[in-house]
Order: C-alpha cells, then sequence, then structure tokens
C-alpha cells in the first residue's frame, strides 16, 4: 500500500472518529433520547440546532470523500479493515474527553486491532 493511500486511509478514520466523538458531545447532556413521535422530533429539532451535531455531520461528509479517494488507490478488502484503528482513537477519544471507563477488555480488544492492522498493512 503506497504511503498516499495509507495516510488518505488514516485521515478517513480519524474524521470518522472525530465525528462519533461530536455526535456524543451533541448528546450528552440530553439524556436518553424517547421513542415517541413528539419525543423524536422534539429532540430532532433540537439536535438539529446543534454546534457539535453540525460538525459531526461535516467531518462525516469529509471522511466519505477521503475514503473514496482511499478506494481509488487501494484493494476494499485492505482498506475496509483498517477502519477499526477508528474504535481505537474513537475508545482514547471518549476516555480522554468524556472520562468513559476502557476496561481490560477494551484494552486487549485494542491491542488485537493494532496486531491485526499492522498484519493487514504487511501483507
Amino acid at each position: 500500500m503506497s504511503w498516499v493511500a495509507f495516510l488518505l486511509i488514516l485521515t478517513g478514520v480519524l474524521l470518522n472518529a472525530i465525528a462519533q466523538l461530536l455526535l456524543k458531545a451533541a448528546v450528552r447532556g440530553m439524556g436518553p433520547i424517547g421513542l415517541s413521535a413528539p419525543l423524536l422530533v422534539r429532540a430532532g429539532w433540537m439536535l438539529a440546532q446543534n454546534p457539535y451535531i453540525l460538525g459531526g455531520l461535516a467531518c462525516y461528509a469529509t471522511s466519505l470523500v477521503v475514503w473514496i479517494l482511499a478506494l481509488s488507490r487501494v484493494e476494499v478488502s485492505l482498506a475496509y479493515p483498517m477502519l477499526s484503528l477508528g474504535y481505537i482513537v474513537t475508545a482514547l477519544g471518549a476516555w480522554a474527553i468524556f472520562s468513559e471507563r476502557l476496561g481490560p477488555v477494551q484494552w486487549a480488544g485494542i491491542c488485537v486491532i493494532i496486531l491485526g492492522v499492522a498484519l493487514l498493512a504487511r501483507g
């Protein structure tokens, strides 16, 4: 895999992880969103005006463009598993920003992902 393709994949992963963290920031103070139609409409209206939601959507849109650029350079069977790096970035971001707990199982999963991506990148 070329360094350009790897950089595009990594950029897409980072943008996607940032989007997840922004979406979490948007709903953090809301509590669980009710599933009835009136509650969904109310929550949707509140979220549509939230800058974190708008930032998250912008990151998603940009990551899609970057992902398409990456796929034009590398096989999807190699690129797609690399998206698992997003779990690492998102988990560490949630831990650092929202004080979410990372237990032994999560750390073990992170290590397995790192090993898997390293094997894929070499092969």
